[in-house]
């Protein structure tokens, strides 16, 4: 049975797992085409106004994502688990999770899940929209300070790329008194926070789908129109792909591979890569667009993460591999990806990243 938001939001997971703090707006938005969506965005749409079509893989591209989900469920795990005993750790357990739609929101789950097996007490968890450019949902933000202390408000998201979204949460945030900024995230290859599960570039097996694996929930959108001034961040349910939701595959496939035994959950792995960088991803990404003469940064989205995203739902004009990646199968579904789409990988020297998307600007193309 689906789940329903507090404002009646739809989607495909349990009541008990998240509470979607999001406006439903199924079939009130057209979704575009990337091409043309890509275009508006460049000649000044904000992205937040339009909805994409969805990408429904290939049998070959989910061929990948299992071979990806297969490999890459355990260190996910594993990190997730150091994530939620850090949350634990510095916040205790009055802690009450808010994700950030749509990608924190399985991890939100996930780590709601391990703390609930860990520890043995539940934790409230919520899903809301922030919006680079537009900022997060100020309503939403009302109805949580409603219920809980501000203290207790943890945000939660799924990586940090370049620090973008870290940014405007950092800003954002001074409006609401006693609201800590922090974000906790699964992996940060960008070295913003140490409140994260590895800082090692993990290829997190959500990130290699949209809705599918997200509740069959759209990424958040905002416009006047059709966000009233008391209504919250909308979004939309693609109720006709509940045929191909995975998303309680997915979460499934990481919980099953928890280990709550501290000598077994800090044990090493080959798969996550402790040495951490110094400097910040965010000087990378400006020493890449220096390098490849892009003049907007926003073009450049490093990371497993963000590259995928990239191929998913942008234009892209190139991706950047690590040359240590070279025939790596971790990167394989975006080498899939790349190939299925016809855009070229150049093997490149990175320090924080394994992979970098980088955008083609379309009004030279």
């Amino acid at each position: 049975m689906n789940g329903k938001g507090e404002n009646g939001m739809r989607s495909s997971y349990k009541d008990g797992d998240v509470t979607l703090l999001l406006k439903d707006i199924t079939g009130l938005v057209k979704p575009q085409p990337t091409e043309e969506r890509e275009r508006l965005i460049q000649s000044g749409k904000h992205y937040s106004e339009m909805l994409p079509i969805e990408y429904v893989p290939t049998q070959k591209y989910m061929e990948v994502y299992r071979e990806a989900l297969d490999t890459y469920a355990e260190p996910t795990a594993l990190a997730v688990g150091t994530l939620s005993d850090k949350i634990i750790g510095t916040r205790g357990k009055d802690v009450v999770l808010v994700s950030l739609a749509r990608a924190g929101t399985p991890i939100g789950i996930l780590v709601k899940r391990y703390i609930k097996l860990k520890y043995g007490f539940d934790v409230p968890h919520y899903s809301i929209s922030i919006i680079k450019g537009r900022g997060i949902d100020d309503n939403a933000m009302k109805y949580l300070l409603g219920l809980y202390q501000p203290q207790q408000l943890l945000f939660v998201d799924g990586w940090i790329g370049k620090g973008a979204i870290l940014g405007e949460l950092r800003k954002d945030i001074e409006a609401y008194e006693g609201v800590s900024p922090d974000i906790a995230v699964v992996a940060d290859p960008a070295n913003m926070t140490q409140l994260c599960g590895t800082h090692d570039d993990i290829l997190i097996p959500s990130s290699c789908l949209n809705c599918t694996v997200s509740g069959l929930v759209s990424r958040t959108f905002l416009r006047n129109d059709i966000i009233g001034p008391n209504d919250f961040h909308g979004a939309a349910y693609y109720g006709e792909l509940v045929d191909s939701d995975l998303s309680y595959e997915f979460i499934n496939a990481i919980e099953r591979c928890f280990q709550t035994d501290d000598k077994q959950s800090f044990a090493a792995t080959p798969l996550v890569n402790e040495m951490q960088i110094n400097g910040h991803g965010s000087d990378e990404v400006r020493e890449l667009a220096r390098i490849f003469g892009v003049d907007d940064i926003n073009l450049i989205k490093p990371g497993i993460g963000e590259t995928t995203r990239v191929l998913l739902r942008r234009v892209p004009w190139k991706i950047l591999i690590d040359e240590k990646y070279k025939n790596s199968q971790e990167l394989g579904p975006i080498v899939r990806l790349a190939d299925e789409k016809n855009v070229p990988v150049e093997y490149y020297p990175l320090k924080h990243y394994k992979c970098c998307g980088m955008i083609r600007k379309l009004a030279e193309a």
